[in-house]
């Protein structure tokens, strides 16, 4: 018997998820096919008013322990492993009186939910598969003969080759065996995970010895950073609220660049608990605010830097209302992203077809503990990801003059800012909005003059009699080397300095600091961003 079409007459189900599971089930029957199933799904199924076959008839044993033990026994996996064209397979199904399996449907019990709800170590661990795996791999192996079909999505073409045909041909089943595959490699992959977390009594993810990284792609992109590059976007995480596993409600396709830039500013915005607005050009900030409304932080985060803005990804903390959606699109803006929006809001941002919407459902912790990987020549660069925060109560005041409210809210903010600016980053804050943005210079003292360059700049745009720093909080994501940096920031404008602090030269800053009459708050925290 060749590769080709295999007809499909016994098929074994067994699933946790049973969405679409009565389609299912209608279209093998009326195909002729014979239901063989466990537990629930068997249940599912009767209820549903089909004869099935209990894998226990197969067996000649009982489920026990719980369920634990089900199908570990060679009447399923003889079914499923044995080739048609070896004689001595066939003989030794006829000897152990052993049914074939054509069709294997199994979907696992839900790990990686259980572990999304915090769930305890008794009912993570219980939710560990042991016989779906095994079946899977065994009919994926077998993929020459037996269908294996993991994923809900898949039952719609099976279904229509099993009507046309009354069986599957050897392309479908070796797609649905990679699909299984890569299925397995991303349960095996969830669990050694929380295992390496839950063996070493780690809050966060531990860095084990071997990492496992497995994930389902979500979309082949039109090229990545520039034409010449191929990209394609994968899930690791579908729980998470992200850009890859938003709703996008109009415009055309994500690019490369939109997606990072977009992490970027959904990352940023969830700082904050207080309206918020994000605008990120490049993966950089260059307009932020934190005010009472999204229309007043939308315009206070524009009014940083208008020029930079234009083409930008714009991501909000709450429900996008018609006011702010209305203000917003009175520029061109490639992509928003906000965890809701209102109808009016939807229907006003329709008006703008380019335009992408995207709804995440809810915002990301930006507390949550996590692992951040970076490529590089033969491997990867794997660190925890950068979930610090500093409130009021961890500050060092280390100057003659102490910062007052306004200055210490605005510090805080500013460091909220600088923790996602590129290095060497330094952000100026005024009244809870950004007042210029230095990223990604090499010399700390190149970013506070870029800064102030940029204020001086959108002065003049604004036709303002000063710019916007004077008065200002400026955060340096890491400490100042010299007193130059600082004094660069003293001379556009600035009143206050937050910074990590930890340089052997801290005293001669500190110094700085108080000659320029400027209040000055270290934070014992870096916040390099490369």
């Amino acid at each position: 018997m060749g590769k080709g079409f295999i007809p499909v007459r016994r098929a074994l189900i067994s699933v946790s998820d049973k969405s679409g599971l009565a389609e299912l089930a209608a279209g093998l029957v009326q195909a002729g096919v014979t239901l063989v199933s466990t537990g629930g799904t068997a249940r599912a199924l009767r209820e549903a008013g089909h004869a099935v076959q209990d894998v226990a008839e197969l067996t000649g044993y009982p489920e026990m322990m719980d369920g634990r033990v089900k199908t570990l026994h060679p009447a399923v996996h003889g079914g499923l492993l044995a080739r048609r064209d070896r004689p001595q397979h066939q003989e030794a199904l006829e000897q152990q009186n052993i049914a074939l399996i054509d069709l294997l449907i199994v979907n696992l019990y839900p790990f990686e939910q259980t572990v999304a709800r915090q769930a305890s170590a008794e009912e993570t661990i219980e939710n560990i598969d042991i016989g779906g795996p095994a079946m899977i791999r065994a009919a994926a192996k077998n993929h020459d003969f037996t269908a294996v079909v993991t994923d809900p999505a898949d039952y719609p073409g099976l279904l229509e080759q099993l009507a046309e045909t009354g069986g599957t041909d050897h392309a479908l089943r070796a797609d649905l065996a990679a699909s299984a595959f890569a299925r397995t490699a991303r349960y095996d992959s969830a669990i050694a995970s929380w295992m390496a977390s839950y063996a070493g009594g780690h809050t966060e993810p531990a860095l084990p010895d071997r990492l496992t990284l497995t994930g389902q792609q979500a979309a082949l992109l039109r090229y990545g950073e520039n034409p010449h590059q191929q990209a394609a976007s994968y899930i690791t995480d579908a729980a998470s609220p992200s850009v890859l596993n938003a709703d996008q409600l109009q415009g055309k396709p994500l690019s490369y660049n939109n997606l990072n830039d977009g992490d970027a500013a959904l990352g940023l915005v969830a700082e904050f608990d207080s309206p918020a607005v994000v605008i990120v050009k490049h993966a950089n900030p260059c307009g932020v605010a934190a005010l009472d409304s999204l229309e007043a932080s939308w315009q206070a985060a524009l009014a940083c830097d208008p020029v930079s803005a234009f083409g930008g990804i714009v991501a909000v903390n709450q429900q996008l209302d018609a006011a702010t959606a209305s203000a917003i699109a009175e520029i061109f803006t490639e992509v928003i992203i906000a965890p809701d929006a209102s109808e009016e809001a939807r229907h006003i941002l329709s008006k703008k077809p380019n335009l992408r919407l995207l709804l995440t459902g809810s915002m990301p912790d930006a507390g949550q503990a996590g692992l951040k990987l970076k490529s590089v020549a033969g491997g990867l660069l794997v660190q925890t990801l950068d979930n610090g925060r500093i409130g009021a109560d961890d500050l060092q005041f280390v100057t003659e003059k102490k910062p007052d409210a306004r200055q210490l809210a605005d510090l805080l903010f500013a460091w909220k800012v600088a923790k996602h600016v590129k290095s060497n980053a330094i952000v100026y804050a005024r009244n809870g909005a950004t007042a210029a943005i230095g990223a990604g210079q090499m010399s700390r003292l190149d970013s506070s003059r870029i800064a102030a360059r940029k204020a001086e700049d959108m002065a003049a745009h604004h036709g303002l009699d000063a710019p916007r720093t004077l008065g200002s909080a400026v955060a340096s994501d890491a400490f100042f080397p010299f007193p130059d940096g600082l004094l660069a920031a003293a001379e556009a404008g600035a009143s206050s300095v937050i910074q990590p602090g930890g340089s052997k030269n801290d005293q001669a800053v500190i110094e700085a600091a108080d000659a320029a009459g400027l209040a000055m708050v270290f934070t014992g925290m870096r916040h390099f961003n490369h």
